[in-house]
């Protein structure tokens, strides 16, 4: 791998296209400093007067570009990270990548712990393999937000959560965060008998003690496959239905406190609970939506607003086929009957059980194609299948299991369409 990056593509008409920079030339550095990223990339040409390296082939070229504000120097990168991706060096006692078995698709088995990820997408990250020069780094460039995996705060507790027993005080780290004036979401994954209890109630009040630093505290409930050998169980409802009621507590009292919630329970929890899930304005503009909070109250509001625009619908298909976890599948339903009457189709609803990563796995984003042509195959399908966009890659193109839309739609004999949200469920 290159330690440069390497050029993707050129925007045409942009000040490197001008200049002369083109795809697979490799960028060495701006205004002297090499780039490790496009972290490095973004930040350095941040300047006016730019001199940028690049090497095509064996020869070396500069280029002396003149920025106005605002103006993109418009490179595009062939991958993020120019000298690799972090791996993850923890063995956390409920890691779901350590519950996979062989076969999946091949990203599946990359373990990141890369900070920079954390910036550039929200990944999370645990923080323990941090090194001086990257504090360095943080303090110069104000990464922000990051997201962090916190888990515990107590440090032995945590180090035996991460299995790194050498794992730095996450407290100590994140006043540090706060003192660069970096903002952190923090995540909580909890598991029944390890880390709730007095240890969650500890956690909570140890973040929230860190003002400078923590603007979110999310709670979401281990997931475990049936290849996890570690003893560990998940969330029952009863439990959970607990946990709704001793988070409203805390969820009150920081709103009165500090004007936001500061701690949001995963939909995951509330759906297993039977509860219903908090109002829009109780998420504090949604700061953890890719984590599984909030989603279903934005799937709930996204319905009130389309119930208006679908009664102008004229299906090209009335009878369709909705794939889902079994998870959400209540909530789905009741919205899809309402549906099926303003447009005039009918829907029918296949709640798809998980049986490659067992029973205990009831989200759409972990159905694999197996399962789910296995559970179609017994119903009649109608002219149409809705797969959820959650069971494919980032492209739309694999499953957890390797498979592609089309090849579904050949299995099952009929047309499939991806969706991930009403809209898109609408115009399908």
């Amino acid at each position: 791998m290159s330690a440069h990056g390497v050029v993707a593509a050129v925007a045409p008409g942009s000040l490197a296209a001008k200049a002369g920079i083109r795809a697979g030339d490799e960028i060495v550095s701006i205004n002297g400093h090499p780039l490790r990223d496009v972290i490095d990339y973004q930040f350095y040409s941040a300047d006016e007067q730019l001199e940028i390296v690049t090497q095509r082939g064996p020869k070396t070229l500069a280029y002396h570009l003149m920025r106005g504000y605002g103006d993109d120097v418009g490179i595009e990168f062939t991958a993020p990270t120019f000298d690799g991706l972090r791996r993850c060096h923890c063995r956390c006692v409920f890691c779901f990548v350590q519950q996979m078995p062989p076969g999946m698709r091949p990203s599946l088995y990359v373990k990141d712990d890369d900070y920079r990820y954390s910036f550039l997408f929200g990944n999370f990250v645990t923080l323990t393999d941090l090194t001086d020069a990257d504090w360095a780094r943080l303090e110069e460039q104000r990464l922000s937000p990051l997201y962090v995996s916190v888990h515990a705060t107590e440090p032995e507790l945590r180090r035996r959560i991460l299995g790194h027993p050498n794992a730095p005080d996450i407290v100590a780290q994140l006043r540090g965060l706060g003192h660069l004036g970096i903002e952190v979401h923090t995540q909580i994954v909890l598991t029944p008998g390890l880390n709730d209890g007095a240890a969650l109630t500890r956690t909570i009040s140890d973040l929230a003690a860190l003002r400078q630093a923590v603007r979110s505290i999310a709670i979401v409930p281990v997931g475990l496959t049936r290849f996890q050998r570690r003893g560990l169980r998940s969330l029952t409802p009863a439990e959970a239905a607990e946990l709704v009621q001793r988070m409203s507590i805390h969820h009150t009292r920081f709103r009165r406190e500090r004007g936001v919630g500061l701690v949001y329970l995963s939909d995951e929890i509330y759906l297993l609970a039977g509860q219903p899930v908090p109002p829009a304005e109780a998420y504090d503009g949604f700061p953890q939506l890719e984590n599984g909070v909030g989603l279903t109250r934005q799937l709930l509001d996204a319905w009130d607003a389309l119930r208006d625009e679908a009664t102008a619908i004229r299906p090209a298909y009335r009878r369709a086929t909705v794939v889902c976890g079994a998870l959400i599948a209540p909530l789905l339903q009741r919205i899809l009957v309402e549906l099926g009457a303003i447009v005039g189709a009918e829907f029918r609803l296949v709640s798809v059980p998980n049986r490659f990563f067992g029973s205990t796995v009831t989200v759409s984003g972990l159905l694999t194609a197996a399962d789910v042509v296995a559970a179609l195959r017994r119903h009649d399908l109608g002219e149409l299948v809705v797969l959820p966009r959650v069971m494919f890659d980032a492209a739309g193109e694999r499953t957890l299991d390797d498979r592609m839309p089309e090849e579904i739609a050949r299995e099952l004999g009929t047309r499939v369409a991806i969706a991930g949200t009403l809209e898109e469920l609408l115009y399908a």
